[in-house]
């Protein structure tokens, strides 16, 4: 928490707490400890019934260990229930690893056919047929006749 810390708040508790714009005690204070708890939870951390007990007790001005055992099972049920009503997880952790992505362009080929002499071959059924619908049907890179032969198809 910035400015003054609070009582049984713990470095990592306060920057949770400041992530999810909680910042002082009155802060809290206003929400209440279940609703901060909550936002806590629902920002993808994973808090414990201790900080539960940590933020009553801040509000409460005492160690959290002192909280009776009557209103530390008022706190679970309040949470238990908030929590029931979160959406089901997507198996994803709250910050997961980064991954980079390097994209490296090829050289292009001396035929000029893009990049790293790769051509893309069209798809369906008629990918080797001429305009006329015959089979075979020259290759436009390597100016081959149908018979496989190399020469000049007039294209040129």
């Amino acid at each position: 928490m910035s400015g003054t810390k609070m009582r049984n708040i713990g470095p990592k508790s306060a920057a949770w707490l400041r992530q999810v714009g909680l910042r002082t005690h009155e802060d809290v204070a206003a929400i209440g400890t279940v609703e901060a708890f909550m936002r806590v939870k629902r920002a993808g951390f994973k808090p414990t019934l201790n900080l539960l007990y940590a933020i009553e007790g801040a509000l409460l001005d005492c160690h959290w260990q002192e909280i009776p055992d009557e209103r530390r099972q008022e706190l679970i049920l309040a949470a238990e229930a908030a929590t029931a009503l979160l959406p089901a997880p997507r198996n994803k952790p709250a910050a997961g690893p980064v991954r980079t992505t390097v994209h490296n362009e090829e050289r292009r080929d001396d035929s000029g056919g893009g990049f790293g002499g790769v051509r893309e071959e069209p798809h369906g059924e008629d990918f080797n047929r001429d305009d006329d619908g015959r089979e075979g049907g020259v290759d436009e890179d390597r100016h081959e006749d149908r018979d496989g032969n190399e020469g000049n198809d007039g294209r040129d």
